[in-house]
């Protein structure tokens, strides 16, 4: 008589996705949770008060391009050469080769 195989068992693979979901939303949580909450608040700011929102937008913009002045400030290269004050070398001394006179 033949064994028939043992039955599956999808249940492990459900859990397992479960817990992969569990771990992505502990992880994820919390970011998501500050931005939803920053546009939340930034939404209620502009609805009772129009021209917060646009202070808010003007100083977004101005720190984004500040933030960019500084970054192409820090990488600009000087367009001369460096001296690092290292001697030349000398030139190489002939010798006096008595087979090749």
């Amino acid at each position: 008589m033949t064994e028939s195989p043992p039955p599956t068992r999808p249940w492990s693979a459900v859990g397992a996705g479960a817990a992969v979901v569990a771990a992505c939303a502990v992880c994820c949580a919390g970011p998501l949770l500050a931005v939803l909450g920053g546009i939340g608040v930034f939404s209620a700011i502009g609805a009772l008060w129009v021209p917060a929102l646009a202070v808010l937008t003007v100083s977004a913009v101005l720190g984004v391009l500040m933030v960019r002045r500084r970054r192409r400030s820090a990488c600009r290269t000087s367009g001369s050469s460096v001296d690092l004050g290292m001697p030349a070398p000398a030139p190489p001394q002939a010798k006096a080769d008595p087979v090749h006179r």
